[in-house]
């Protein structure tokens, strides 16, 4: 499974990137608006430094604003991994189908239903993004539209990418995996969970004391 980081934070990408597991990002405007900088130039500056896709969101909600702005920030970024970010809405799916018939990767984002996934996976998109956290909040069991969506497109052969989204914690990313999601996108924090056990500090600690109370001579070889 891809590991990709849901966040718009350079120095949290830059971190997970040295570590040699990050496959991609997604940020939306929310991600963005944190980081008080210009929208094209975070972008410009996550494709410089990840060579995996890097989602970015559309705000307009009409078909032919929201192709126009998916081609603005093509032209304007000017990096071949930029994935453009469409609402699963009526009109998005339009918006969808005239992108990727040009050959733009499109991500749809917002889906909470394994047919919102069908129909946008059916438009030409590249990746559709379940928000299972969210429908956790709301007494649903978000891992089920996972397990729906796989099923869903291991029938009718679909090349378009399950991006499991608004990850919480490590256990999202295990059951996403384990149900056959292609990619986890997650925050820096949920990553970092993912590495850090409590037993694997304290085997840490064992191991460094013991070798201590080696002689000086003995631990050269």
């Amino acid at each position: 499974m891809k590991i990709f980081l849901d966040t718009a934070d350079i120095r949290e990408i830059r971190e997970a990137h040295s570590w040699g597991i990050l496959d991609g990002v997604t940020t939306n405007p929310s991600l963005v608006a944190k980081e008080g900088k210009d929208f094209l130039d975070v972008v410009r500056e996550i494709c410089a430094l990840v060579q995996g896709p890097v989602s970015a969101e559309v705000v307009s909600t009409t078909t032919d604003e929201m192709i126009r702005e998916g081609k603005d920030i093509m032209r304007r970024v000017g990096a071949p991994n930029v994935v453009i970010k469409i609402p699963m809405i009526r009109e998005g799916l339009r918006a969808i189908r005239a992108l990727s018939s040009e050959g733009i990767r499109v991500n749809t984002t917002l889906i909470f239903t394994a047919p919102q996934a069908l129909l946008a996976a059916k438009a030409g998109a590249s990746f559709v993004s379940p928000f299972i956290g969210r429908l956790d909040d709301i007494s649903h069991l978000g891992m089920d539209i996972v397990r729906d969506i796989r099923a869903i497109f291991d029938n009718y052969d679909f090349k378009c990418e399950i991006l499991a989204a608004s990850i919480r914690n490590p256990l999202h990313v295990v059951d996403a995996a384990r149900l056959g999601a292609d990619i986890a996108t997650m925050p820096f924090s949920v990553l970092e969970a993912i590495i850090k056990h409590p037993l694997t500090d304290i085997g840490l600690q064992r191991f460094l004391k013991d070798w201590e109370k080696l002689p000086q001579q003995m631990r050269k070889g």
